[in-house]
């Protein structure tokens, strides 16, 4: 997302694919959201789960450096301190207010409100494929227009952004995509993809950009003469981590891990997982969390967001939704986990595949599926409202669900990771 052209080697491998996704263009400027609702109050927009309070976890904004570096100018050594984000603090590093997003007929995401403060922390999004995770994530960093809502990050408009002011939210919010062969250009070597982003940002010259691309992969366990490699001379997880390397390379506050370890195995993903926790807690990133695993996000999500056919039907924190859930489809996923240990509760088994999003049935879209519809679901849209403390669900028998769910224990990945949230911290084995 941040690359710009930059020096290419001339030696290549073998021909293969090309280069990242291209920017798609932003949808207008709008007003603002409305407030939260009080407890036991119907959902309005942008009240979404919440954390405890926004300020504790806030971090001061980033030292002022007049000093802008010249595009190919070597800075003094060491390396002149980075330019800062012209953002503000707020109480929320990302506010997502009523999104929708449609490519054609069909509804991608559907009045979604979702808020993040400032790291470290982290937001999970959870559900099938097709459920709308990935478009989301990719709406809230400009890669996709938008239908309807607001985007803010840290209290400004991302629609609205231009020029400078544009380039840094760029440099702000960066993305690691599922597939790394699909961001990594085979034609240039590991060291140069990385420093294309600081030349591009001006945040270095050349010689420094090279520099601190050696220091970026040791900082993601790789060994620093990896960037003289080709990308197809490393395994899956290596250039996994060489795409976590390129997007920390311009400090950003938000990250969006969309589905960073679904391509790889076990021990790789203990390994990414690891990492992850390890640099959210020496950077003090905030991120999206865009995955299918329950494991994944109860080791590494204060928060979580289930989502059904582009809606939000449950959220709240982590160890609460997934140990009590609160809506029949987040209690069908979470007994899809298989559990060591505990006496496996009754298994939820839905019948069928998510409806058309082009042609949703109406009343609750997840009636057609759900074992406690009633005929009020057939016909009434639930609202996203107050169920518990932080807790948001949007089914008419959402008390009934949450009564009857038995606690349990939140599952465990297979690997935990190093400086992630509470829990076990093993240490994971290198990818």
């Amino acid at each position: 997302m941040t690359a710009a052209p930059g020096d290419r080697n001339k030696a290549a491998p073998p021909a293969a694919g090309g280069t990242g996704p291209a920017v798609a263009p932003a949808s207008d400027d709008r007003d603002a959201g409305p407030p939260v609702p009080p407890d036991g109050a119907a959902y309005r927009p942008g009240a979404a789960s919440r954390p405890p309070d926004p300020q504790v976890l806030a971090r001061g904004d980033d030292p002022p450096d007049p000093q802008v570096l010249a595009r190919g100018d070597d800075p003094p050594e060491p390396p002149a301190a980075l330019r800062p984000h012209s953002f503000v603090t707020g109480p929320w590093l990302l506010d997502i207010s009523e999104l929708a997003v449609g490519f054609g007929p069909v509804r991608a995401v559907d009045g979604v409100s979702l808020q993040l403060p400032p790291g470290p922390c982290g937001l999970g999004l959870v559900g099938e494929s097709g459920s709308g995770k990935t478009t989301i994530g990719r709406a809230a960093l400009r890669l996709v227009p938008t239908s309807a809502g607001i985007v803010r990050f840290a209290g400004k408009d991302i629609a609205g952004l231009r020029g400078k002011a544009l380039q840094d939210y760029r440099r702000a919010a960066q993305i690691v995509f599922q597939d790394p062969d699909g961001v990594l250009d085979p034609r240039m070597r590991i060291g140069t993809t990385i420093a294309e982003a600081l030349l591009a940002h001006r945040m270095a010259g050349r010689r420094a950009a090279a520099e601190q691309a050696r220091a970026l992969l040791a900082e993601v366990g790789l060994d620093p003469a990896f960037a003289a490699r080709y990308p197809h001379q490393l395994s899956g997880g290596q250039r996994q981590r060489v795409s976590i390397a390129r997007a920390l390379s311009v400090r950003p506050r938000l990250v969006v891990l969309d589905e960073p370890t679904s391509a790889l195995d076990v021990r790789a993903q203990a390994a990414i997982l690891a990492l992850v926790g390890r640099l959210r807690a020496q950077r003090s990133l905030a991120y999206l969390l865009i995955t299918h695993n329950l494991a994944i996000v109860s080791e590494l999500c204060e928060q979580t967001a289930v989502l059904y056919l582009g809606r939000v039907v449950e959220s709240g924190p982590t160890g609460a939704l997934l140990g009590r859930p609160a809506h029949p489809y987040t209690r069908a996923l979470r007994s899809a986990v298989p559990e060591l240990g505990n006496t496996p509760a009754a298994r939820v088994v839905l019948p069928g595949e998510p409806p058309d999003a082009a042609n949703p049935p109406p009343g609750c879209v997840f009636h057609p599926r759900c074992p406690l519809v009633v005929d009020r679901c057939r016909t009434e849209v639930p609202a996203l409202r107050v169920v518990g403390t932080g807790r948001l669900a949007a089914c008419h028998r959402a008390e009934e669900v949450l009564a009857t769910s038995s606690a349990s224990p939140a599952p465990a990945p297979a690997s935990t990771a190093e400086g992630s949230p509470p829990g076990s911290t093993a240490a994971a084995p290198p990818a």
